[in-house]
Formats: C-alpha cells, structure tokens, sequence
C-alpha cells in the first residue's frame, strides 16, 4: 500500500471540534517518525484509530487503518489531542524499517489481489417503537414505515443503500418481544449494530437484551440516540443509563460512537451514516467476489404463486442466474433474482440482499446457501444434510461440558442466568466468574430477574451457551423451543448448590442428573364429578401423548398449581392406557379435584442429562 502523500494541506482543527474528550491546556510532549501507519499513531495518542481517522477525513486524508502517513499529517493529529510533535531523528534503521513496512504491506496486498472491499452488513437494534425503522426511513428516503402493521416492524428486512459512493447494507430487525429469535438471527450475520435508544423513553428492556445479543455475537456497537426533536429529550441521562449496562460511549470514558439521530428532522443522519463507514473501515471486510457464492438466509416463505422465495445475504463470491445452489435442507436452480427495491438482478455481489426463486422447498431462516455443480449434488447434499441436522448439533449441557472441554470445543462457558428477584444476581454472577479450570471460564451473556422467555432461549441457541434459574420458572413456549433445541436449563433455589454443579462440571466431576422431558400437553374442556374418585376432567391433547400413571402437573395462567400422577385415563366408557396427540379423553389426576375449564394439563418423565 502506498505511503499517503496529501498532506500539505492539513489544518488544525479546534479543540472542542473533537469528538470525545478535550485536550488539555498543556500540550504534552511526543516523539514521531517520518511515517508510521494510522494505528501505530492511534497507539502512541493513546486513542481509537477511528479518532485518527476521522481527524484526517476532515483534512481531505483518506486513510484506513494499516495505511502509512508521513510525519506532518501525523503531527498535526496530535496537535488536536493535546500533543506537541517532534520528528525523531531519520536515521538509517527507522527509515529502513518504514520502507519495511510499506514494502511488507505491498506483499501483502500482492498475495490477496483477488480480495476486494465489502459493504458492511448493519443492523438495527432496541426496544420497541424507538425509532428504529423510522431511522432507516430517514436514511432511505423511503416510507417503509407505512407498510408496517401496527407501524410494527414484523419481520427482518435488508436493504442496500449509497453513500458517496459506498454502499451499506442494513437489516432492520423487529423491536417487539414476540420476535426476539428474529432479532438474535440479525446479530449474527451483522458486521456492525446501531443499538437505537430513544432520547426521551431511555435504556429499556429490550434495549438491554438487544446489547447482549450484539455483544455474544462480538461485533462493533454504534449508538443512536433517536428522538432528540422530542422536549423531554435527554441525552446525558441516556448516556449514564447506557454507562450503568457497561457500556461506554464517546466523551463517557469508552469509544463507542454515539449520534444524536432525529428521523423526524434528518439530523444527525450524515454524521451516523460517516460513522459507520469509519466502523467499517477498521474492520477491513474484505472477500473474494470470484470465488464460489456462499450467503445466509434471512428470511423465507411459500408464496402462494412464485413458490419458495428465500431472501439472501450474500456473503463471498457473486450469486448469478442459473447457479445451482443447496440451502440447508433445501436446493434448486436460481432463476429468478431481485433487489430490495423489486429490481431484477442478474448477479448478486458480495453484502448484497437479494431475493431468488427457483428453490424446491422452503429453507430455514439463519440456513447458509452455497453454488454446486448440479441439480444432482444438490439434492445429495441437501439429503444429507437433514440426516445430519439432529446428530451434529450438540448444544453444551452441564453434563456433557468435560467432554467439550476435553475436546477443544468449549473454551468459555456461555450462561444465562435468570433470577427471582435482582438482589440474587450480582452474588452468583461473582461466585460463577471466579470459575477458572484451565483455560476455561466462565461468561455471563445475560441475567434478569423473571421468568425464561423465548429470547433468553434464543440467545442461548446464538451463543452456544446454557440457562441457570435460582428461584424462577420458565415461559411455556421457552421451555417449548429448549425442548426442540436441546438447550440445558439448570433450576436452583440454593446458591452454593448452583455454583458447586458448574465448577464440578468445569472439573468433570458432575454427578449424574435427570432432566424433564414433557411428553404430552392437554387442555382441560369440562369437569365432571367422578364420584367415589373425585373429579374428572374432559381433555383435549394438544400435544404428544397422554399415559396412565405418569407424573402429570396441573398449569393455571402459566402457574403450576398442583403435580402428582395420572390414576384414571378413559375414551368413552373404555379404560385406556395412551391417548394422543389431537384425541379427546378423561383424565383423574390423583388427590386434585379443583380443576377449571382452561387449566393446561402436562405429563412428563425424567431421563439422565447427557
């Protein structure tokens, strides 16, 4: 890469023009050689290399990260961070080593010719009715808003927008709880999150979850702060509440980006959208667009007149008419393609979302699509892909944890925790962190006091990780999915018992425990007296299957009221000993007789974890 050359003319900005904080009145001292690269001066200014490079964009400098600036840029960027510059000597050796580095870059460059720079993939984050499509609005010059029911987003959107010539691609991911699973399959396809928080309403709950699932997926945060035309705006307080869940915005001691973002206005939206170019920058996406087509799914469905319609991300190479491709499960020959916009497109690019038809069934959300040959690899592959779904996903257990351990697989040991009241968290969060056996610790992605809910479900599946409870339950349709998903949920109401199972499980030490695998579901029709046995109730099995004598719990409005054993099971007059799924019956559950019409029915057995 060549050295920057455009340095004559550079100006000094302003002290209060920097974003962040301020220098000091006294210059400090610093030594700088005839060139260096971006981050080695980020390095010496102690300060984020998109601070450097932001002071050198505004001076006409285009410069990323590796790239190499001669000592005049560099000295007038530390100027505005309180230094004095000095050269330091040009002697053989730093000379030398500067042409060093410039060479090594250029062999560098020479070896991965074929790469070429990416858009970043961006998407929208935070609680409910923030302002998140509103701002993609806002940056499209669209009405997307409008289309929304309930002016909700419902599904995940991409679009691709242009910014002075660079493109970046957003997803707008559903704000609402209803669709967590849907925002935690953003994070992790996404390059960069804009966490979008409301100047007036603040941090919020779902502002909390959308942070853990950007962080779990490790990506950069960029903060907007929507709303700002509001009266009742506050800024501050939303940056101290934001300082509070850890995480540190500009001028707040940290270096994350933050924007005061109005869609309403249009302020701010220049500023954001500068930003996370710079963002993308740092992190040098870059890929190959002739190599052979990968992409994730972001969305799919049965389209009643064009068949299985799958949106795609592309991710490496180009995606053109008429490539075969296997998607998951799923496979076929791409004969149609579009753009956001309802464009037809004959190739799509690297970061590119685009919608293809020719699919012979419907793909699953989060399935990665790649070229083949033909049709006939294709479908090999797709078949054996759905042979191998269940038997390669292997989510981590406590049981099964020294296994993975042992194996390379797990080197942190991602955990929910999930609490009856916040007083308890803080304790066992400290207890679980100072777990340390080898080079395995443990991570806390998320905590809370309530019940488990799908997104805490969601956000396990996303992290690998497992859920621990201290005296709370779990949501009904949660423990539903970690069923599906053989995601671990270990319940506790003793703090010492709960720390003590992980760090055995850390050691391999874990004694063998049973699990609840529900095996039915029924909902309770009509209740009738049942004599000498007490009462019966008229069923309807709604899900699996329903046996005599099997332990069996009696849920009202997501409580358990009463557990004990099915001890009378009937169709019509006759004694039976299954019934199920989709069947009416009788059911007596032993020493219960105060059932209601609605109660919910579920027959369960234990099994050994692992």
């Amino acid at each position: 890469m060549a050295e920057v050359s455009k340095q004559a003319n550079i100006t000094k900005p302003k002290a209060q023009e920097v974003d962040g904080d301020s220098p000091s009145a006294e210059m400090g001292s610093l030594e700088l050689p005839s060139a260096l690269s971006v981050r080695q001066l980020a390095d010496r200014l102690k300060v984020s290399a998109v601070e450097v490079i932001k002071q050198l964009v505004r001076n006409n400098i285009m410069a990323n990260i590796n790239q190499v600036i001669d000592y005049k840029a560099a000295a007038a960027v530390a100027s505005v961070f309180g230094y004095e510059a000095h050269q330091q000597p040009d002697t053989t050796q730093s000379s030398t080593s500067v042409v060093g580095e410039i060479k090594k870059q250029q062999r560098r460059d020479k070896e991965i010719e074929n790469l070429q720079p990416r858009p970043p993939v961006v998407t929208i984050m935070g609680h409910v009715d923030h302002g998140k499509t509103g701002l993609l609005d806002a940056i499209r010059q669209s009405n997307v808003v409008d289309t929304e029911v309930g002016n909700i987003t419902q599904h995940i959107g991409a679009y691709q927008i242009e910014v002075d010539g660079q493109r970046i691609t957003f997803l707008d991911t559903p704000g609402h709880e209803a669709f967590t699973a849907m925002r935690a399959r953003g994070a992790q396809i996404t390059d960069i999150t804009v966490l979008v928080v409301a100047a007036d309403d603040g941090v919020m709950p779902q502002t909390l979850e959308a942070l853990d699932h950007a962080r779990a997926a490790g990506v950069p945060i960029v903060v907007a702060l929507s709303k700002i035309d509001k009266p009742d705006a506050n800024p501050e307080r939303v940056k101290q509440q934001l300082a509070d869940a850890g995480l540190l915005v500009e001028g707040w001691g940290g270096d994350t980006v933050c924007v005061l973002t109005s869609s309403k206005t249009k302020e701010g939206i220049p500023a954001l959208l500068e930003n996370l170019l710079l963002v993308a920058e740092l992190e040098e996406l870059r890929v190959d667009p002739y190599q052979v087509a990968t992409g994730v799914v972001v969305e799919a469905k049965l389209d009643r007149t064009r068949g299985p319609v799958a949106t795609v991300l592309v991710h490496n190479g180009s995606l053109r008419i008429g490539d075969t491709v296997v998607v998951g499960t799923a496979w076929g020959r791409v004969r149609a393609m579009f753009n956001d916009t309802g464009r037809r497109l004959r190739k799509g690019r690297p970061s590119t979302p685009v919608v293809i038809l020719g699919l012979h069934n419907v793909p699953q959300a989060g399935d990665t699509l790649t070229v083949v040959a033909d049709e006939r690899q294709a479908r090999a592959l797709a078949e054996k892909h759905l042979k191998e779904t269940r038997l390669t996903r292997k989510a981590v257990t406590l049981a099964s944890l020294s296994d993975q351990i042992n194996s390379g697989r797990v080197k942190e040991l991602n955990i929910i925790l999930k609490a009856d009241v916040q007083g308890s968290i803080e304790p066992i969060r400290i207890s679980l962190e100072r777990l340390v056996v080898g080079e395995v610790r443990v991570r806390i992605i998320h905590s809370g006091s309530s019940s488990v809910t799908e997104s805490d479900v969601m956000l396990a599946i996303a992290s690998k990780g497992l859920i621990v409870t201290f005296n709370t339950g779990v949501e009904v349709g949660a423990q539903r999915i970690a069923e599906t998903e053989g995601i671990d949920i270990r319940h506790y109401d003793v703090i010492y018992n709960l720390v003590g199972d992980v760090e055995k499980a850390l050691k391999g030490m874990l004694e063998p425990v049973y699990v609840e695998v529900i095996e039915g579901r029924a909902e309770v029709r009509a209740v009738f007296s049942g004599g000498k046995r007490g009462k019966v109730v008229g069923v309807y099995v709604t899900e699996g299957k329903v046996n005599r004598d099997v332990p069996a719990r009696v849920r009202r409005e997501d409580k358990v009221v009463f557990e004990s054993l099915v001890n009378s099971l009937r169709r019509f007059k006759d004694n039976v000993t299954e019934v199920a799924v989709g069947y009416e019956c009788g059911i007596g559950i032993k020493d219960f007789t105060n059932f209601q019409v609605g109660d919910i029915l579920e027959f369960y057995r234990m099994d050994k974890a692992g």
